[in-house]
């Protein structure tokens, strides 16, 4: 039986249903025809030169990728843009290519329960339940296996993700003992606020910005209560979740070969600390 990129479109949209995008996302087939056959699939959260290249190298017929490459307008594709050129590599080495984002992060294999699969958390629920499925939502909270301190939690975390220049940030004082998590998977400082957040021990998330940090810990000051918070690579957060992909890609297509890429898509080289 001969697997087609319909039968993964169709899968996409049964694992990851584009109905849970948010309404700017962008998010399905990129490129590709629906009757090309499929081989072979990689994984990455990034369509860049390296994973594109791998993806061609490897002689994979399907790039599936969590950020899209054409999230915003374009106005072209020549081969003089990054992208232009990213895309001609694609459709010239015969590789379709798909995205799944914010479809992706909202249910329940998404970005942010596989973080708290790693955790350990239990109970773990959506910090912003789906209007119309209640077991899915943005982020995800719950109850760590035991308390520790926000130390050792941040050790964790640094354990349970691949490493980047940038590290793990912590704000808060490294012996706090915390229990209750909230994190989201990607760039989450717009949870901030929400209840669930407020009301747990630590928040974890990505790409914390200054501002809204800073104001989220004067608020726990000022109430005597909030969260601590651990800020970690957009990149590293959302990676765990391919391995989640590649599993259900491959129950499904058992004769397709599936891999995720081990290639570091995270912007930054190094890091100096002062």
């Amino acid at each position: 039986m001969v697997t087609r990129l319909r039968d993964v479109l169709e899968l996409a949209e049964r694992s990851w249903p584009t109905a849970g995008a948010e309404a700017w996302d962008s998010v399905g087939l990129v490129s590709g025809s629906p009757e090309a056959a499929i081989t072979r699939i990689l994984l990455a959260v990034d369509a860049t030169q390296i994973t594109v290249g791998e993806a061609v190298d490897t002689s994979s017929d399907l790039l599936l990728v969590h950020h899209p490459l054409l999230l915003r307008g374009v106005t072209t594709v020549a081969e003089t843009t990054a992208k232009g050129a990213l895309l001609a590599t694609l459709i010239r080495a015969r590789c379709a290519l798909i995205a799944a984002h914010t479809n992706a992060d909202v249910v329940e294999t998404g970005t942010s329960a596989a973080l708290a699969a790693a955790l350990g958390l239990e109970g773990a629920v959506p910090i912003v339940v789906s209007s119309d499925h209640p077991s899915r939502g943005l982020g995800r909270v719950g109850l760590l296996p035991e308390p520790m301190t926000l130390g050792a939690l941040a050790r964790r975390v640094a354990s349970i993700l691949p490493a980047t220049a940038t590290g793990i940030r912590a704000a808060g004082a490294f012996d706090r003992v915390v229990e209750t998590v909230a994190l989201c998977g990607g760039a989450g400082d717009s949870l901030l606020s929400e209840p669930a957040v407020v009301s747990a021990d630590v928040y974890i998330t990505s790409d914390l910005r200054h501002h809204p940090a800073s104001e989220a810990l004067e608020e726990t000051l000022a109430r005597g209560s909030g969260p601590a918070l651990i800020d970690t690579s957009h990149w590293a957060s959302e990676w765990l979740w391919l391995d989640h992909a590649a599993r259900e890609l491959r129950e499904a297509f058992p004769e397709v070969e599936v891999e995720v890429s081990e290639l570091r898509t995270d912007p930054w080289d190094f890091a100096i600390p002062q």
